[in-house]
């Protein structure tokens, strides 16, 4: 009788006793939605990132959408994001009845390339949301100039890249409104959620009263008052619970994060057709999110996930880009040879097992296997 596979997941969250503490300390109060523990929640969290204001939401996609909803975007109205993300940086203006607008990424950060975006703006454009990809922090001054000088509004999708760094000061400091997610596979896990900072106090305002479906927080308003119209993105007490929980060991988890991460690296050095992930320059601190590597051109990607799996290895395609999904080619038209290098980028990557407390053992295995897969 042969002997089970011990398998490695590709991800997994940092859970612990304190998150148990927490969440029972809130069970045990009765308040369970719209309670003080949000309130602190956000405040730690905005002071973490260094902005003055936040909103906690249900999800890294609400937190968008709102943004998207508070700039006025609607039909007839371009914005330019990346191919390269999760559907939901193109998904939270498409609801508002805006049109995308693909612009290429840099070949090495993965993220819009400054050049490309200006190139891809019209009469129509009005906004730009941009992707801090894979925890990589996006050029931030320069599209925040390209949007300055057009007029645009610049809205930062930071949910893989809570606690990343751009010219040395951490993303959410530097001005336009960003959206950190703290789905499983993150940085910080609280199950689902997100989280908005802003430097804005009319938006932050905004935020909590469209959250929870337009009410109005005006001392005269009432429990029932409602003044615009909202949604229902509301967060949870027990869901702060666990995110204060995380918080709390956050430097810990950057820190683990950030050796497995290195520790990949040496790893590979000595695997042929395997390109790691770009690890940046003194403007650039990464907040490692997934650790996704390229595979050469000519390697048969599908092969080496099977190989992979058949050994418990957790593995995936890591990401298909966002213009070539079956729902965006329907609805716009849009095919391959929009933007070649995500798409060239798209068919070659492939993320690794990565979480916080991967065991260095693990990792060798993991290496071990794709090694093997790629020989």
């Amino acid at each position: 009788m042969t002997e089970a596979v011990r398998e490695i997941p590709l991800s997994r969250p940092w859970l612990d006793e304190r998150e148990e503490e927490l969440v029972l300390e809130v069970l045990r109060s009765g308040r369970l939605s719209l309670g003080p523990w949000i309130d602190r929640f956000e405040e730690q969290i905005a002071e973490r990132v260094g902005a003055p204001f936040a909103a906690a939401v249900s999800s890294g996609t609400g937190g968008l959408h709102l943004l998207c909803k508070i700039a006025g975007l609607g039909p007839g109205d371009e914005v330019i994001t990346s191919p390269l993300s999760f559907v939901a940086s193109a998904n939270c203006f498409i609801l508002e009845g805006a049109t995308p607008v693909f612009a290429d990424v840099d070949p090495a950060t993965l993220n819009l390339d400054p050049a490309a975006v200006d190139a891809a703006i019209t009469e129509h454009t009005r906004a730009i949301v941009a992707v801090d990809m894979f925890g990589y922090p996006c050029e931030l001054d320069e599209l925040g100039a390209i949007a300055d000088r057009r007029g645009l509004t610049l809205i930062e999708d930071a949910c893989e890249s809570l606690g990343a760094e751009y010219r040395g000061r951490t993303l959410g400091a530097h001005g336009p409104s960003a959206v950190f997610a703290f789905y499983p596979n993150k940085q910080m896990a609280t199950g689902e959620g997100g989280v908005v900072v802003t430097h804005s106090e009319e938006q932050w305002q905004l935020l909590r009263s469209l959250r929870n479906q337009g009410r109005s927080y005006d001392e005269d308003g009432g429990w029932f008052h409602h003044v615009r119209l909202g949604m229902n993105y509301r967060w949870t007490d027990v869901q702060a619970a666990i995110g204060l929980a995380q918080l709390e060991k956050l430097d810990r988890i950057l820190e683990l994060r950030e050796a497995a991460a290195r520790r990949y690296g040496e790893l590979l050095n000595e695997v042929d057709g395997v390109e790691p992930p770009w690890r940046g320059d003194a403007d650039h601190r990464r907040s490692w999110f997934v650790y996704v590597v390229k595979l050469e051109p000519d390697r048969d990607r599908a092969a080496v996930i099977e190989s992979l799996r058949n050994e418990g290895i957790g593995t995936a395609e890591y990401v298909p880009c966002v213009h070539l999904q079956p729902y965006m080619r329907e609805r716009f038209a849009f095919g391959e040879g929009l933007c070649p290098v995500a798409e060239g980028t798209a068919s070659r990557t492939l993320a690794l097992p990565f979480f916080s407390q991967i065991e260095p053992d693990d990792q060798a295995r993991v290496v071990e296997a794709l090694a093997a897969a790629l020989g």
